[in-house]
């Protein structure tokens, strides 16, 4: 009986190794890819409002050819463009970013490249500027990224109308119950109007109450006309994001009291809230 019984078990460890094995040998992994290879239409980019809606540039890629123990990828292969000044080595917070699902290039309009530089990257008009360029590949979820190698550009933005269009009375004020003016109106001046540093921005440092809301306002004692927010539940719009005229809702005030500078730029219709 004992000798039937090792048997027994001596075949289930070999049919347990063989099924392991066997799986291990239909495992699918990662055997080599190739960084793909970046390359741009122009390396000058001739930007201006008359060619808006030409084609600036056309960034083109080679296949990265991800290959697996099975084969070839049969993956969806995602790619991200980078474009940075050069020198910041792609690790510039208002860098721009790209994704591309697949395909191998795209093609960038004049309008949109100019709205990289001015908005994203809040380079000045007029003056040519250098630029980085880079794509990198990856799997599902960022995975197995292989990066390619930098192209370099120049470019000169041009300037257009701002996407908020300021004050006409070249004044701004702010009111609401996160002020110590409430929501009275006319607000108290100086300390509820802004300081006019160039034609599209603004800015104050005012003493604000946690968990209030405010709004902007061009002429002092007039509800006529304001700057607000579209949706004040946004995740983070407490600290800034995108604004408008005579938008819907209040701007979010921070959730801790303190003193705080507000910047106001209707240049690329945004605003930052800094605690100080």
């Amino acid at each position: 009986m004992k000798s039937i019984l090792k048997l027994v078990s001596l075949s289930l460890v070999l049919a347990t190794c063989l099924w392991s094995c066997t799986k291990d040998e239909n495992r699918e992994y990662i055997v080599s890819g190739t960084n793909p290879v970046l390359s741009a239409s122009n390396s000058t980019l001739p930007l201006s409002f008359a060619n808006a809606s030409n084609e600036a540039v056309k960034f083109s890629w080679t296949n990265p050819n991800y290959l697996f123990t099975t084969g070839v990828s049969s993956q969806d292969v995602s790619y991200l463009i980078e474009i940075d000044t050069t020198g910041a080595n792609f690790t510039n917070p208002a860098k721009q970013s790209v994704s591309v699902s697949k395909d191998l290039s795209i093609s960038i309009s004049v309008a949109t490249f100019n709205d990289y530089l001015l908005n994203q990257l809040q380079l000045a008009p007029g003056i040519a500027h250098n630029l980085d360029v880079r794509v990198t590949a990856s799997l599902a979820g960022g995975t197995v990224p292989l990066v390619s190698n930098v192209v370099k550009l120049v470019a000169t933005p041009y300037a257009i109308p701002p996407k908020v269009a300021p004050p006409v009375t070249g004044k701004l004020y702010l009111v609401g119950s996160a002020t110590a003016g409430g929501w009275n109106n006319p607000v108290p001046v100086p300390t509820q109007q802004f300081t006019q540093v160039s034609p599209t921005l603004y800015e104050i440092t005012v003493p604000l109450i946690g968990g209030q809301e405010y709004l902007f306002l061009p002429l002092n004692g007039d509800w006529g006309s304001k700057y607000a927010v579209k949706d004040k539940t946004l995740a983070g719009l407490n600290a800034g994001g995108d604004f408008a005229f005579n938008a819907n809702d209040n701007f979010p005030g921070p959730s801790v009291s303190g003193n705080y500078k507000i910047s106001v730029d209707f240049q690329r219709g945004k605003f930052v809230v800094t605690k100080l």
